[in-house]
C-alpha cells in the first residue's frame, strides 16, 4: 500500500477518477463529523423514519432540533477540499461526485456533477404529495409559527440535528404542506430507509466506469457507502483513502493517506496539470 501524495497523484492525473466523500471532508466548514477527531460518537437514538411518520411527538423534536440545526448547515461556506474538488472536475480529472454528505457543499463550490447519495437539507419533501420545496421557505414558516421561540443547541450534528432539551421543544409548532395538509419531511434519507434504487444503481455505474476511486473524508463505518469501495475492489478499480482514522475500507486501498482534507487537496491541484497541459 502506498501512502505518499506521490502516488496518488499519479492514480489522479490520468482522469476518469470518482469521489466519493465523507463528513470529514466538511469539518474545516464547521460541520462536525460523527467519528473523526473534531466529532463526537454517533448518538445512541437517532430519529428513524419509522418514528417519524408514527409519532407527532417525534415529529415535533425533529424539527425543533433541525430548525435550528439548519442555521449551522444553511449557513456554512465550501472549504477548501470542496473548492479542490471541483477544480479537478473542471480540469476533466474526476468524473463524478458521490456524496454521503446532505450540506451541498459541493455543488456550492461548482461541482457540477454529484449524487448525492442520502438527500439533501436544502429541500424539503411533503409526503404526500410528493412535493419538493425549499428549506428556507420553511425555515420562514417555522419562525412565523414561531414567534419568540429562539434555542441555543449544545451540539450539532453532521445532518443538521441540533441537541435540545426536552424542556426547549416542548413548545415547538410544526408545519405542514401547504398544497395538501400532508406531512413534510426534509429530502434526506432516515435511518430506517432505504437509499432510492435507481440512485445506488446510477453509483454503481459511476464506479463501473471509474479509473479511480477517490475515498475523502469517510470512515466507511455504514453499509450505504462501503458497498461501491467493495464493488471497486472487485472490479479491480483502484481505491485511494484520504482520511483522519481508520476506515472499513483500508483493507482494500491501493493508496491510504492519514492527512487532512483541505491541504491534502489543495497540495493535490498544485502538483496536477491543468486541461490545456493534458491535452497538449
Amino acid at each position: 500500500m502506498s501512502s505518499d501524495l506521490a502516488g496518488l497523484c499519479e492514480l489522479v492525473a490520468g482522469g476518469g477518477a470518482v469521489v466519493l466523500s465523507g463528513a470529514g471532508l466538511s469539518t474545516e466548514s464547521g460541520i462536525p463529523d460523527y467519528r473523526g477527531p473534531t466529532g463526537r460518537a454517533r448518538r445512541a437514538d437517532p430519529m428513524t423514519y419509522q418514528r417519524f411518520v408514527g409519532s407527532a411527538e417525534a415529529r415535533r423534536r425533529y424539527w425543533a432540533r433541525s430548525h435550528v440545526g439548519w442555521r449551522r448547515i444553511g449557513g456554512a461556506a465550501p472549504n477548501s477540499g470542496h473548492r479542490a474538488v471541483a477544480e479537478l472536475e473542471r480540469r476533466g480529472l474526476i468524473d463524478a461526485v458521490i456524496t454521503q454528505n446532505v450540506d451541498g457543499l459541493h455543488q456550492a463550490a461548482g461541482a457540477r456533477r454529484v449524487v448525492e447519495l442520502h438527500g439533501g437539507l436544502d429541500r424539503v419533501v411533503c409526503l404526500s404529495c410528493r412535493q419538493r420545496t425549499p428549506r428556507m421557505e420553511l425555515d420562514r414558516r417555522l419562525r412565523r409559527a414561531n414567534p419568540g421561540w429562539d434555542a441555543a443547541a449544545t451540539a450539532i450534528n453532521p445532518d443538521g440535528d441540533a441537541v435540545l432539551t426536552d424542556e426547549q421543544v416542548a413548545g415547538f409548532r410544526v408545519v405542514d404542506c401547504t398544497g395538501c395538509g400532508g406531512l413534510l419531511k426534509p429530502d434526506v434519507v432516515f435511518f430506517g430507509e432505504n437509499v432510492p434504487k435507481p440512485r445506488v444503481d446510477e453509483c454503481f455505474a459511476l464506479v463501473a466506469r471509474a479509473r479511480a476511486l477517490l475515498v475523502l473524508g469517510s470512515s466507511l463505518a455504514v453499509r450505504s457507502g462501503l458497498r461501491f469501495v467493495v464493488r471497486a475492489a472487485e472490479l479491480g478499480v483502484p481505491i485511494a483513502i484520504v482520511n483522519q482514522g481508520p476506515t472499513r475500507g483500508d483493507a482494500e486501498a491501493t493508496i491510504r493517506l492519514e492527512a487532512p482534507l483541505g491541504a491534502t487537496l489543495t497540495e493535490l491541484t498544485t502538483r496536477l496539470p491543468g486541461p490545456a497541459a493534458r491535452t497538449a
